[in-house]
């Protein structure tokens, strides 16, 4: 018996190899830890507790059931919608079964969806209610071969006449049945799926272009568990809020990757308009999040504060400022002062404390941010008031984990050091190279692709930095990002921009520049910070363009601007922006569900704008098509101003 498959005494941890599956993980907690809650889900405002012995039966039941259906090995079943216990239950059947559980984000369009669909030929689809079922029917009338589709919430859909349809609970009442008739086929279940077969088929953010199919198998998965448990990063019996985007390879890797492997309680919530009141009920002890998700968080913070009373709000500030200057001290490399050191029990008890406890941080033991950079401000304020955030660097081609910083060993500009069992080396080029048991096998039938970013054991991250003597790792931006101006001088937009949205007011930005004598940006202002800025200054405004457009938000936005380029070289500085009159969207095709800029998108969308910006223009007149959700397409007029900075 393998260390992975060893069962442990209560309480106890063990080393695991990656000779293993997660349904065969599952399968052990279960036999170890059968009265263990291994799911809770928030359901009409009650949380419903799923045992371990309870969740391996309905992966084995649906999984039963599913092959009843047809499912075989290679067969790809599309997952889609939220956060919900039986969607993360479908993909570990569909890797049981040796096939390919493939999430979407709940939000994607149809045409997103549909190039998934068609690139791996999927004939299952498992929607979470309605609205993701009318989606899959929509698609199979435009010519996709989705023979299958089951649902788990059946509010709506009992006169639905379309073939196909059918309820979870009944695919599972099947193979529950199967598993009675045939003793011996639940054994067979767990033992099916092979350490190098299909854990989950998820996708690159297709920043450049559309996304690339990228399948990684459970050593995959379980190797990069390993390396981020053997660095620190999470420990056995964690509990955590499964509530980022099933699509997102972040969201795997913990749920369900460290989920099964270090045996997490694992939290759904009842929606994701409820993810802040179900974060103070579960009180996570690992918590990942984008540095946006932090940002909002701290400005629900600061928006409580200036609700507050006088006195509390007197009492917060002296403690935080003590506490915010004490942390940035340790990043210098400094020790506290005498009275930031005395100050500092009794800010923990009037207001660190009490903050943490009303956002259900006070258990945090794991506190992460990844994705892109965080802002400075951010990142001291929530050390400072007491909680560990560190940054991770990972990427989907290598499952989510490559480098973190540690708990006392934290610097603005790093990623921290690799990962144990990760080896990084940077190329000729600059770019970050890697070598992990976490690194993916190559691209969905792209052979291209695939040998562009595979040479031998090494991944060609794409993304350029370099090591510090100590071995810290320093990441820089996307290597494809690298630019230069008419002058020559060489710059990565994703770096600048990353801190441009340092500011809270700063939602998402584009760095221009390329062939051109100065740099410029496009910029889209944050709505729920400088909506709060303007109310508590009388600045009335009617809508997200007009407030975009206020010369008072103009000036706010210069003033970040002008902090950002103290910190850059001349010839990197932003010479001119223009605050755009709406943000960049998705559903428009501008930014990639992770948020990512698509850069030539942009540039395309908004050369009316960039060619006001270098003629020297005051001004320019916009108009921009936009998609609502009805699905209907509109045009956005708008005179923009075009300001110096």
């Amino acid at each position: 018996m393998s260390p992975v498959d060893a069962a442990p005494s209560p309480g106890e941890g063990w080393d695991f190899s990656d000779d293993s599956t997660l349904i065969r993980l599952l399968a052990r907690n279960a036999e170890s830890f059968p009265d263990r809650a291994a799911m809770r889900e928030k359901s009409k405002g009650i949380w419903q507790e799923i045992t371990w012995s309870e969740l391996l039966d309905i992966v084995l039941s649906f999984a039963a059931g599913l092959e009843s259906l047809g499912f075989e090995p290679g067969d790809t079943m599309l997952v889609v919608g939220d956060n919900r216990p039986r969607l993360y239950a479908g993909m570990l059947s569909a890797g049981a079964l040796k096939g390919y559980a493939m999430p979407a984000f709940a939000d994607a369009t149809l045409d997103e969806i549909n190039h998934f669909v068609h690139e791996a030929g999927a004939r299952f689809a498992l929607a979470e209610d309605q609205e993701q079922v009318d989606k899959m029917l929509e698609l199979r009338a435009q010519g996709a071969a989705i023979e299958h589709i089951v649902y788990d919430d059946p509010r709506g859909l009992a006169t639905y006449p379309q073939p196909g349809l059918i309820s979870w609970d009944t695919v599972q009442i099947r193979g529950a049945e199967r598993l009675v008739q045939d003793p011996s086929l639940r054994e067979k279940l767990i033992r099916r799926a092979e350490p190098d077969g299909p854990a989950v088929f998820v996708h690159s953010s297709g920043s450049t272009g559309k996304p690339k199919g990228i399948v990684l198998t459970h050593r995959n998965f379980l190797a990069g568990v390993r390396n981020a448990y053997r660095g620190g990063a999470f420990g056995f019996d964690e509990t955590i809020l499964a509530y980022l985007p099933i699509a997102w390879v972040g969201d795997f890797a913990v749920t369900l990757g460290a989920g099964m492997a270090l045996r997490f309680t694992i939290n759904v919530p009842e929606r994701q308009e409820t993810v802040l009141h179900d974060l103070r009920e579960t009180a996570p002890t690992f918590y990942l999040a984008a540095p946006r998700s932090w940002d909002n968080l701290l400005t629900t913070i600061q928006v409580r504060m200036e609700d507050s009373s006088r006195l509390k709000k007197a009492v917060y500030q002296f403690f935080m400022s003590s506490s915010l200057a004490a942390e940035r001290r340790k990043l210098d490399g400094k020790q506290p002062s005498l009275g930031q050191k005395l100050l500092a029990p009794l800010g923990e008890l009037l207001v660190c404390g009490p903050i943490k406890d009303q956002f259900g941080l006070s258990r945090l033991r794991g506190a992460f941010t990844g994705g892109e950079a965080i802002g400075e401000d951010t990142f001291i304020f929530y050390r400072a008031l007491g909680i560990k955030l560190r940054q991770l660097y990972g990427q989907t081609e290598s499952s989510a984990y490559n480098a973190i910083q540690g708990p006392d060993e934290v610097r603005l500009h790093t990623v921290g050091r690799p990962l144990p069992g990760v080896d990084v080396r940077i190329s000729d080029a600059g770019e970050i190279l890697i070598r992990s048991g976490s690194v993916f096998g190559g691209y969905f039938k792209q052979e291209e692709a695939t040998r562009e970013a595979l040479d031998g054991e090494w991944l060609h991250s794409g993304d350029a930095g370099y090591l510090e003597p100590d071995g810290h790792l320093v990441v820089l931006g996307r290597l494809s990002d690298v630019v230069h101006t008419a002058r020559g001088e060489r710059y990565i937009p994703n770096y600048i921009e990353n801190r441009l949205k340092f500011s809270p007011y700063i939602k998402d930005a584009a760095v221009l520049g390329r062939d051109r004598d100065s740099l410029a940006a496009i910029v889209c202002i944050d709505k729920e910070a400088v909506g709060l800025w303007a109310e508590l200054r009388g600045i009335s405004y009617m809508s997200y363009a007009d407030l975009s457009q206020k010369p008072q938000v103009a000036d706010l936005v210069a003033e970040a601007v002008r902090h950002v380029n103290g910190t850059l070289p001349a010839g990197q500085q932003i010479r001119r922006f223009v605050c755009l009159h709406k943000e960049f969207d998705a559903d428009d095709g501008e930014i990639t569900r992770t948020r990512k800029i698509r850069r030539n998108v942009v540039e395309s969308r908004y050369a009316p704008i960039i060619d006001a910006i270098y003629d020297n223009r005051p001004t320019v007149l916009m108009k921009a098509q936009v998609s609502y959700e009805t699905g209907e397409v509109g045009v956005i007029e708008r005179t923009l101003a075009v300001q110096e900075a």
